[in-house]
């Protein structure tokens, strides 16, 4: 039974795009396990006739051979070659998928040659629609999306399917307000595969599935993180690092404590299987010295912040879910002011938005809009009645350090927060209630 979509409507049109299409399409859609990519292509291609195939560690001709026949009883008589496979398929069905694609590159390398002849000799003047799916990223990018791949230049298209947004989150949970959402999307991030299992009152919830001897959560991150790497151990204590606040290359150094080793490559890994995003202040250069390493995804963030150092406790089942609640607040500040970023990004008033730094001075939000030449400087404070005329003087300080444009920018400023004391000029102030505006659109 497919799971009805409760989001994704971009990237369903897209597809639905391209199946209304003439001629050969080759797509790939990759992203990180449980981000949906199987339910996408599921959905958009359930009218069709198709042939889905989930490819595994071993045998995937043999298997998918079989697939075949049990689609048309006629393929029985085939020769057992992907080649012939293939060729008969394109006169028979409209869509093929192959799920897990990378399993079938570690069993044997040379698929990427024989599907580059599949495209070549067999698929290209049909009008077969072809779908490699990936979890992956590693492999996918190395392998399959590279330009020194067999297969480059042939896809006609390819999607990185990532979380879903914070402000489409009503589509799972439409009676919640903004706090309780963004209480769910510390946890879950916008990663479908966990937010379906919230049921009922969030913290209820959670504290129910701590106290199981079969969660998830216990394994969870081990399990993705096995899917890419053979040895774990440096990776886990890295991301471990920057859960707890070690942004920088030498506070990671510092924190894992092994001597003699170059984490660099660690974090490049981590970052091109989309675990850890490196980020430098909006004004700077993409190399520059002062890119600090984040988590990529709010599930990994809690699971380190929460579980990982209580994964004793939970396995005796008496972690108190009070022991997370009462720290809470205080981890979603960095969720908020995310949160706050990807608000500012939906208004489209800017070319670019970041955050900035230098030395002891930080600016949550920095937004440029570089052909009018003005600057966006905001702040978010997770907290009720806020201050704005202390935060505002503050921030008006700390704007004066920006180097861009300074004798010809415009600068506006504002301020994020659950509530304020009062509304004051100069300064554009963001509450709750604001948020609830763009879930209505």
């Amino acid at each position: 039974m497919i799971i009805q979509f409760k989001d994704r409507k971009r990237e369903l049109k897209e597809l639905d795009d391209i199946l209304s299409k003439e001629g050969f399409e080759f797509i790939v859609i990759y992203g990180r396990r449980r981000v949906g990519k199987t339910e996408l292509i599921l959905n958009a291609t359930e009218k069709t006739n198709r042939i889905y195939y989930l490819a595994v560690g071993e045998k995937n001709l043999d298997r998918f051979y079989d697939v075949c026949i049990n689609h048309y009883p006629e393929a029985a008589k085939l020769k057992k070659d992907w080649e012939v496979l293939f060729d008969f398929l394109r006169k028979k069905s409209d869509v093929v998928i192959i799920d897990e694609f990378q399993n079938m590159i570690k069993e044997d390398s040379n698929i990427l040659h024989i599907f580059q002849s599949i495209t070549d000799s067999i698929l290209k003047d049909s009008n077969q629609k072809l779908f490699l799916l990936g979890s992956s990223i590693s492999i996918i990018t190395s392998k399959l999306l590279d330009y020194k791949s067999p297969l480059y230049g042939r896809r006609t298209g390819s999607i990185e399917l990532k979380p879903v947004s914070f402000f489409d989150m009503k589509e799972f949970f439409k009676d919640l307000d903004t706090e309780k959402l963004l209480n769910i999307y510390g946890f879950a991030d916008g990663i479908p595969h966990y937010l379906i299992k919230i049921e009922g009152d969030f913290w209820k919830w959670l504290g129910s599935e701590l106290q199981k001897h079969s969660t998830f959560l216990k394994d969870e991150i081990e399990f993705l993180m096995r899917y890419e790497f053979e040895d774990s151990g440096t990776y886990k204590l890295i991301l471990e690092a920057i859960a707890n606040g070690k942004t920088k290359l030498n506070e990671i150094n510092d924190f894992i404590k092994l001597k003699r080793t170059d984490i660099s490559p660690y974090l490049r890994n981590l970052i091109e299987v989309r675990m850890v995003k490196r980020t430098v202040p909006i004004t700077e250069n993409i190399k520059s010295r002062k890119g600090r390493y984040y988590l990529a995804d709010n599930f990994l963030q809690f699971w380190f912040k929460f579980i990982y150092p209580n994964l004793s406790s939970i396995e005796e089942g008496i972690l108190d879910i009070a022991d997370i609640k009462s720290r809470y607040n205080q981890y979603l500040g960095k969720i908020f002011e995310d949160v706050s970023r990807e608000f500012i990004i939906r208004q489209k008033k800017f070319s670019k938005v970041g955050s900035w730094w230098h030395k002891d001075k930080e600016i949550d939000i920095v937004a440029l809009d570089e052909q009018k030449k003005e600057m966006l400087f905001a702040e978010c404070k997770w907290q009720d009645n806020v201050d704005a005329v202390k935060i505002l003087k503050e921030l008006k300080e700390k704007s004066s350090h920006v180097q861009w444009n300074n004798n010809e920018r415009k600068e506006r400023y504002a301020i994020f927060a659950k509530s304020f004391k009062k509304k004051i000029k100069d300064v554009s102030l963001f509450d709750l209630k604001d948020f609830e505006k763009v879930f209505s659109k």
